[in-house]
C-alpha cells in the first residue's frame, strides 16, 4: 500500500502506521488532545516556503501577501516573518541535522514534508518558541495541510532533533573537520563556493579574510527595512510619527520598526520608499559626482541603463528632477519596465522617461549622449543574501560566468553612450571579484580615454558620516584602490560594488 507522498506505507502490529524517521518516538499526547489546526502565523510561513521551493517564488515578494491573506496582526505577522525567514537563511545547517534525523537521503522526502520539518527546526533551535508548542504547532499544521501520516514521521524527527541544542548539533556536524570553509559552509548555512567566493572577495577589496565569519553571520541576520524619502518630493515626518528612527548614514533616510508599510500614506503615494541604504548611496554618489564635460543644451542627460524593478531609477529621478537634469530609464522586459513606471509615477513626469529595449544597444544607439550613467549590472546578488536569502540556494557558481558577458557588454555599451567629462557608476549587489573588478579591469584595459574616480570619497561625500571605510584602500592592484566596496558586516547594507569612470 502506497501513500499520498510516495514509498510504502508500513504499519505496526497494531494496525498503525510506522514512520520512516530513525528512533520511534510518537506523541504522548492523547489523539482527542493533538492539534489538527493550522496555527495562521505558522501556516503563513509554510505557504512561503512552500512558494520558494515549488514556484522559484521569492520570499520578499510572497510574504506580503500572504499576511494579508490570513489577516495577521502585527505581532503573528513579525513571527511568520522570522519563522520563514530565518528557515530558508538556516536550510543548509537545518538540512545537515535532518539528514541525522531522517533514513533516507532528505531527496527522497516529499518537498512539502521537508519544508514543515524545516519550519519546525528553526522554531526548536534557533527561536524563543517551547518545545512542547513547536512540537505540537508543527505537527498540527502538517497534519491540516500534509496530511496524519506524515504528521506521524514529522513528530518522531522532530522530537530527535530537540534532544540536542543547535551548538550541540552544529558541534556533532563538524567534528573531525578541518577545512575551514566546510566547517562555515555547516555553521552559518551558506553553500561552499559562497563561503570561498566571499573570502576571496574580502581579500581582493582590501579586507582581512578573517572578517568572513562576521559577513557569513550578517547574512544571517534580519536585515533592519530602510526607507528613503523621494529628494523634493517625499518627507519622513509620519514615519518618525509611527516609531521609525532616522538612518545613520544617509540623508532622507530611515529605519522601520517592522510591521505593514503600507499604512503611511506616505508609502502608498509612492513619495517615500522601501530602499537599501546602500542602493542609496551608490545611486547619490554618482548624482553628485563632478563632471568636466561643457554644458551645450543647459540640460544634463542621465540614464539608468538597467532600472527594472525602478527603486535607484526613481531616487535618481527625484534627484534629476531637483537638478533640473532629465533621466531615461532603461527596461529590456515589458513588464518591468511598467514596474518602472509605476516607482516614478510621484515624480514630475518632465523629468524622466522610460524605454524599453536592450542597454547594450544604447551606446550604439546614442552615442555620447548622457552626462550621467548608472549600470546597475545583473548579477548574482551575493550581496543581498541576508534580504533574499533564498538566493544562497538557488545561485550556482556557474551562474557568474554566465552573467559575466552581459556585464562587460552592458558596462561597454555606456562607456560608448556618456559624453566625454561625463561619468559612468558601474554598480553590483556583489562583492565578488569576476563581476566586480575583474569588470572593471577589463573596460579599462588598453584605453588612455577613461579614468578611475575615487569611489570611496564619492560615497563619503554624500554619507551623513563623512567616513564609511568603503574605499578598497587594502587591495592588492592600486587601481582596485579607486572602487568601493559596502558590506553588511561593516555597514549594515547590502554588498554593494561601486565603480566611478569618467571619459576624458
Amino acid at each position: 500500500m502506497t501513500s499520498e507522498h510516495g514509498g510504502v506505507r508500513r504499519r505496526d502490529s497494531a494496525g498503525r502506521e510506522r514512520n520512516r524517521a530513525t528512533g520511534r518516538n510518537r506523541t504522548t499526547a492523547a489523539p482527542s488532545q493533538r492539534t489538527r489546526a493550522a496555527d495562521p502565523a505558522r501556516l503563513v510561513a509554510y505557504e512561503v516556503l512552500r512558494a520558494v521551493s515549488a514556484d522559484d517564488a521569492y520570499a520578499n515578494l510572497v510574504m506580503p501577501a500572504r499576511i494579508r491573506h490570513h489577516h495577521l496582526d502585527r505581532r503573528d505577522a513579525g513571527f511568520a516573518t522570522e519563522l520563514a525567514y530565518g528557515a530558508l537563511r538556516g536550510q543548509g545547517s537545518y538540512d545537515a541535522i535532518l539528514a541525522r534525523c531522517v533514513d533516507r537521503p532528505l531527496s527522497e522526502l516529499d518537498p512539502a514534508i521537508l519544508d514543515a520539518l524545516r519550519i519546525g527546526v528553526h522554531q526548536l533551535l534557533a527561536m524563543r518558541v517551547p518545545a512542547h508548542a513547536a512540537l505540537d504547532q508543527t505537527v498540527g499544521l502538517a497534519r491540516a495541510v500534509i496530511g496524519a501520516g506524515p504528521s506521524a514521521l514529522i513528530n518522531a524527527v522532530l522530537r530527535r532533533v530537540s534532544a540536542q541544542s543547535l551548538q550541540e548539533w552544529l558541534a556533532q556536524l563538524t567534528d573531525g573537520l578541518t577545512d575551514d570553509v566546510k566547517i562555515a559552509s555547516i555553521t552559518e548555512s551558506h553553500p561552499e563556493w559562497i563561503v570561498r567566493s566571499l573570502r576571496q572577495a574580502l581579500v581582493a577589496h582590501g579586507r582581512d579574510a578573517a572578517e568572513i565569519t562576521a559577513l557569513l553571520e550578517a547574512d544571517n541576520a534580519a536585515p533592519v527595512v530602510n526607507l528613503v524619502a523621494l529628494p523634493g518630493l517625499g518627507s519622513l515626518d509620519e514615519a518618525f510619527d509611527a516609531g521609525f528612527t532616522p538612518g545613520p548614514l544617509v540623508i532622507d533616510s530611515a529605519l522601520s520598526p517592522g510591521g505593514d508599510l503600507g499604512r503611511l500614506s506616505s508609502v502608498r503615494e509612492g513619495t517615500v520608499r522601501v530602499q537599501d541604504v546602500g542602493s542609496q548611496l551608490v545611486a547619490r554618489a554618482l548624482a553628485a559626482a563632478e563632471l568636466t564635460s561643457e554644458r551645450t543644451d543647459g540640460e544634463e542627460r542621465w540614464l539608468d541603463m538597467c532600472a527594472g524593478p525602478g527603486g535607484k531609477a526613481a531616487l535618481l529621478a527625484a534627484l534629476a528632477a531637483e537638478q533640473g537634469a532629465w533621466i531615461l530609464a532603461n527596461e529590456p522586459t515589458p513588464h518591468r519596465a511598467r514596474l518602472v513606471e509605476q516607482a516614478m509615477a510621484a515624480i514630475p513626469e518632465d523629468a524622466w522617461t522610460v524605454r524599453t529595449g536592450d542597454g547594450r544597444d544604447v551606446g550604439r544607439e546614442h552615442p555620447e549622449s548622457f552626462d550621467r550613467i548608472l549600470v546597475d549590472a545583473p548579477c548574482t546578488g551575493l550581496g543581498a543574501l541576508r534580504r533574499r536569502p533564498e538566493s544562497r540556494w538557488r545561485r550556482q557558481l556557474s551562474d557568474v560566468s554566465e552573467l559575466g558577458p552581459l556585464q562587460r557588454e552592458l558596462l561597454d555599451s555606456a562607456l560608448s553612450a556618456v559624453k566625454r567629462g561625463g561619468v559612468v557608476a558601474y554598480v553590483t549587489c556583489s562583492p565578488h571579484i569576476a563581476e566586480t573588478l575583474a569588470v572593471v579591469d577589463d573596460a579599462l584595459r588598453g584605453r588612455t580615454d577613461l579614468e578611475l574616480l575615487d569611489a570611496g570619497a564619492a560615497l563619503d561625500a554624500v554619507s551623513l558620516t563623512g567616513k564609511l571605510d568603503a574605499g578598497n584602500a587594502g587591495s592588492p592592484l592600486p587601481v582596485h584602490r579607486m572602487t568601493a566596496q559596502l558590506w553588511p558586516h561593516l555597514h549594515q547594507t547590502d554588498a554593494m560594488f561601486l565603480a566611478l569612470i569618467r571619459k576624458l
